[in-house]
């Protein structure tokens, strides 16, 4: 907090530029443990970018995972990708400097990418929900339902609705006045923390952020929870140990992640402006940009038998 006083009370001179300017706060308060933080978020980066990339070129190049999940798991990693490229280098960048400038066309360009990415992603998911429903619930007319036109479709209106809605929102929040501080307390320029230093009425566009949150996170996680209520009972039908556990494994990654996915952002997004806390929505920012994404692919390729077979044999043909 001593950093933010002390950035309010930069000359006056300086007022024309954070007239144009956000200063992301970040980490400033822990800047004796910023290299510690640089180091580890890195490594974890990393290991994201590498986990996400096997998954999408896996997919691509063995001809056993020629399949609608997997035509959905790959582009779901790809998204995912996007994803953390919009956050993490800047949020890197942010732990070697006691503040970054960012300027406002560049902090709603980044909000844009991050709504809509996040919104594919969470439509996505209720896409896989469907097929993994239709493959336990209808498995005789699965290869009818699911073909790859309807694949397309799904994967289109799901990148689609997410850069819509992302577009509406942006928009919204970013022509509300913003005549007091321009320090965002955060490492990126997420919703309540740009919402928080609007110095107008925001009520209206709170409402906004409700609907649209409803769009992209509710219904489809009500959605995904109807499904997965149908398939644990078409599950629990299977006579055979060996039947339900094959068909479990195929949905368990599936329904881990998207409780993971739909757990955070909910917590963060599905509240009023008064609930605001900067500190606690930083940490759990930081579960959902750099923790959740770096389980996923570990997820699902440690419950999936198809993944790990084809990882050896993408191995075995490299030896």
């Amino acid at each position: 907090m001593d950093l933010q006083r002390r950035i309010k009370l930069e000359p006056l001179k300086e007022n024309h530029t954070l007239s144009s300017e956000f200063i992301i706060l970040g980490f400033g308060d822990l800047a004796e443990l910023r290299i510690l933080f640089f180091g580890l978020f890195l490594i974890m980066h990393l290991v994201t970018l590498a986990g996400h990339t096997t998954i999408v070129l896996i997919t691509l190049i063995d001809t056993c995972l020629q399949t609608p999940m997997y035509f959905f798991l790959r582009n779901l990693s790809a998204i995912e990708i996007c994803y953390i490229l919009v956050i993490v280098p800047n949020m890197l960048a942010n732990f070697l400097s006691k503040t970054q400038r960012m300027p406002i066309l560049g902090c709603a360009l980044q909000m844009h990418f991050f709504i809509a990415l996040g919104g594919a992603e969470c439509f996505l998911l209720a896409a896989m929900a469907y097929d993994r429903f239709v493959a336990i619930c209808n498995p005789l007319r699965y290869t009818l339902i699911i073909t790859k036109a309807l694949c397309l479709q799904m994967l289109a209106l799901a990148c689609i609705s997410g850069f819509t809605l992302s577009l509406t929102l942006t928009t919204l929040i970013f022509l509300l006045p913003f005549c007091q501080s321009h320090v965002i307390n955060h490492f990126f320029c997420d919703i309540p923390a740009v919402l928080f230093l609007a110095c107008s009425d925001t009520r209206g566009n709170e409402i906004a952020v409700f609907l649209v949150c409803m769009l992209i996170l509710l219904i489809p996680f009500l959605l995904i929870l109807f499904s997965y209520g149908f398939i644990i009972a078409a599950i629990l039908r299977i006579h055979s140990a060996e039947g339900r556990s094959k068909a479990f494994s195929t949905c368990a990654g599936h329904l881990l992640v998207s409780v993971m996915h739909y757990g955070c952002a909910i917590f963060i997004y599905i509240r009023p402006k008064s609930c605001y806390t900067p500190e606690q929505d930083k940490i759990v920012s930081l579960i959902y940009t750099n923790v959740t994404p770096m389980l996923y692919p570990m997820i699902y390729s440690l419950r999936n038998k198809e993944v790990k077979g084809a990882l050896r044999r993408l191995l075995v043909s490299h030896n």
